[in-house]
């Protein structure tokens, strides 16, 4: 089993996947009641890659964006949160970049998604193969990046030439059923996925339908743990996570907030934890760094804007009376 950890303390990062534009009304108003959105970055990969870099890492992007004005919007936005746009790339034709509307709120929360022809789908092989894996120290994605082809096929080639060139592949499940033709589909793309990566991490939710059946996740897991995976992390939402690393397995609590909305909790939960791996600390100081900075950004409005600062975790720490006990 590969030693994940001196590719991750590289602290440079090869994302592959989507970058999108995101509106939200003000904290607390209804999408249909609102006269005034506020516009940022959205989308998994891009999120990710945004909270390492203001975490003090690097991360490169590797997508498509719709060669159109919300396209540009998603370069630029980019550029300002500090990630390196070389392999991102205009795509023309009818192919558009994702937009999502959600609120600032908790109760009666609504997320309105529109993926249809998604410009990220298009990201082929050649995009993927002209990347210089030898340059980044770990390759990181989101599961949304296999939903459609020809994205499919150029991430797997991604999985292939990072496997190839010694990077640890970083997966987050994130099963999104909107993006996907069929269940099934999505079943049997994800998990070959997971049988692919190094570390993986997913909710009680997408371990059980990597396993058939919800009862069937925590097994699904370790079991992955257990044969291909350094580092598997098992998140269960407010009671916490599971972790399996090295033949052992540990639990860690969250750190409870007032949360403004329910969204981009997973990006900077997987910024966090690689930001804590690649500064030294150990696998459960990590994997609670993850859930402070997740805890960070549901209490904000955005989801790129709200991704922390190395102070900002700092001082949410001190701040805190601590995680939730998981004896």
């Amino acid at each position: 089993m590969k030693d994940v950890l001196p590719g991750i303390r590289q602290n440079n990062f090869v994302v592959v996947g989507r970058v999108g534009m995101d509106l939200f009304p003000a904290p607390g108003e209804a999408v249909e009641n609102a006269d005034t959105f506020s516009a940022d970055m959205g989308g998994s990969s891009a999120n990710i890659a945004a909270g390492i870099v203001k975490l003090g890492g690097a991360a490169a992007l590797v997508t498509r964006v719709s060669d159109d004005a919300v396209g540009r919007f998603c370069v630029n936005k980019l550029r300002h949160y500090g990630v390196d746009t070389t392999y991102v790339t205009p795509v023309g034709g009818e192919a558009r970049n994702s937009l999502a509307l959600y609120e600032s709120r908790v109760e009666g929360h609504q997320s309105v998604i529109y993926r249809n022809g998604a410009a990220d789908f298009e990201m082929r092989v050649d995009d993927v193969e002209a990347v210089d894996y030898t340059k980044f120290g770990a390759l990181v994605t989101a599961g949304t990046v296999f939903a459609a082809e020809p994205s499919r096929a150029a991430s797997f080639r991604a999985f292939e030439r990072a496997r190839a060139a010694g990077l640890p592949v970083i997966f987050d499940v994130d099963y999104r059923p909107y993006s996907w033709p069929s269940a099934e589909v999505a079943e049997q793309v994800l998990s070959k996925a997971g049988e692919m990566s190094d570390v993986i991490i997913g909710n009680d939710d997408e371990f059980g339908f990597m396993a058939g059946d919800k009862s069937k996740g925590l097994d699904k897991a370790r079991a992955l743990a257990a044969s291909t995976a350094a580092i598997v992390v098992y998140k269960m939402g407010e009671h916490g996570a599971i972790t399996f690393a090295n033949g052992q397995e540990f639990r860690t609590g969250i750190y409870p907030v007032t949360a403004l909305k329910p969204t981009g909790a997973g990006d900077s939960f997987m910024a966090g934890m690689l930001a804590a791996l690649a500064a030294g600390d150990d696998l459960k100081t990590a994997v609670l760094n993850g859930s402070a900075c997740a805890a960070i950004v549901v209490a904000k409005p955005g989801c790129a804007p709200a991704m922390p600062f190395p102070q900002d975790v700092e001082h949410f720490l001190a701040e805190h009376p601590g995680p939730t006990s998981v004896d």
